[in-house]
């Protein structure tokens, strides 16, 4: 639990992604969850129901000081048995016997106190149930299913047979497997069902970070495509021309002079066409950047709405704010949990400004990254201006303002 607090102190909420804060819910919910079934189900039932004999106060004070430390190793083994279950650690041999050790230890306690007679039959199947949990929790991560309900049935046969010598009423014996058989299916449910969401959860998490890798790697295949294009066949045309410029100098011919003007016109003209592929690399149209923030937000549930009223915007313009746009939506989907985005584009006097407004910003967003960084110097090229900043509350807003004309800039 102590590990728990250090790690949310380390790391705010928000800087956390969405699977770590679910992942975080769901411990917190299974750390919670064990000590309040000990409390409700084991602590407060055996204080109220114990009597007066001396023997009796004895083990139910053992007994409790057993289902504290069941707690505490379970809150020590659950970050450890979730990482085994979803194929991040290997877990160790041994690792479950103390908890399996103080799970004995408290049933044999509940059976001594059951037989010592100075508690109800109810309190004691109570305090059978509360037993199981801790460790019916773990053992549920890292058992098969199969395994863990075969055992499970063993045991409430075993629990069954031992009680019934303190209690031979079929009803209570019935009661003690039925008792068994909810605490071991509960805290199976419980564990099974949080760490099955969060392996679905994680596994998502992955296949985006992978579809993102793809998605650059194609990008750089299809510049290395568009390079070798444009210069593969230019290069061996100028190799053959300078080649044929040596052999005719050689010779003292007049016309190696016309092959290197040749070679020069090719090397201008190479030149101008990288330009050419490396300025349709770095630009991006306005228009469809807004489109594709428009689809990319809503497909993540946020309510984005594009409010555009300047038409008919020069190439570089709409490069340079279709940056702005592409920049602000990453940090939107990346940094804040935010439920709704608003996007403004409008001409003011001889400037366009184009206005990025998101609710739910995060600490990331608003200090400032090294892609608002490198808006502004983008910006600043073309003599534009970018302020981003929270504007109250959770609300944080990037404005890029350009103007009508600008100067373009050469790759």
């Amino acid at each position: 639990m102590l590990g728990l607090v250090r790690g949310w102190q380390r790391r705010h909420w928000r800087e956390r992604s969405k699977a770590e804060r679910v992942e975080l819910q769901t411990l917190v919910t299974w750390y919670a969850s064990t000590w309040i079934f000990s409390l409700s189900w084991l602590a407060l039932p055996l204080v109220g129901g114990l009597g007066r004999r001396p023997a009796s106060a004895v083990v139910a004070g053992l007994l409790l000081l057993v289902s504290a430390l069941q707690c505490v190793e379970a809150n020590r083994l659950t970050r450890t048995v979730l990482d085994h279950y979803l194929g991040r650690a290997e877990l160790p041999v041994r690792a479950l016997r103390p908890a399996a050790v103080l799970l004995g230890l408290a049933l044999a306690l509940t059976l001594a106190l059951a037989a010592l007679g100075g508690i109800d039959a109810v309190t004691i199947r109570l305090v059978i149930g509360a037993a199981l949990m801790p460790f019916g929790m773990l053992y549920g991560l890292v058992a098969p299913m199969g395994v863990f309900l075969r055992r499970s049935a063993v045991l409430a046969v075993v629990l069954m047979a031992a009680f019934a010598w303190t209690d031979p009423e079929p009803a209570g014996i019935v009661m003690v497997g039925v008792l068994t058989g909810f605490g071991v299916l509960f805290s199976l449910f419980t564990s099974r069902c949080g760490a099955w969401t969060l392996s679905v959860l994680w596994e998502a998490e992955r296949a985006r970070e992978a579809e993102a890798r793809l998605a650059v790697a194609e990008e750089r295949l299809r510049f290395g495509r568009d390079l070798h294009d444009v210069m593969g066949r230019n290069l061996a045309v100028i190799a053959l021309k300078s080649e044929l410029a040596v052999q005719l100098a050689r010779r003292g011919r007049v016309e190696a002079v016309e092959q290197m003007i040749e070679v020069q016109r090719i090397a201008q003209e190479s030149q101008r066409e990288v330009r050419d592929v490396v300025r349709g690399y770095r630009e991006a149209d306005l228009g469809v950047e807004l489109a594709g923030a428009q689809g990319v937000l809503s497909a993540a549930g946020i309510r984005c709405e594009v409010s555009r009223e300047a038409g008919g915007l020069e190439a570089g313009v709409q490069s340079v704010l279709g940056w702005v746009v592409r920049e602000a939506t990453t940090n939107v989907l990346r940094h804040g949990d935010a439920a709704r985005c608003d996007i403004a584009l409008q001409a003011d006097g001889g400037c366009v400004v184009l206005t990025v407004e998101n609710d739910g910003a995060s600490d990331p967003a608003g200090g400032g990254g090294s892609g608002l960084a490198g808006l502004q110097e983008r910006l600043s090229a073309v003599g534009g201006t970018l302020e981003a900043g929270r504007i109250g509350g959770d609300v944080f807003r990037v404005t890029a303002e350009v103007p009508l004309s600008v100067k373009e800039v050469t790759a």
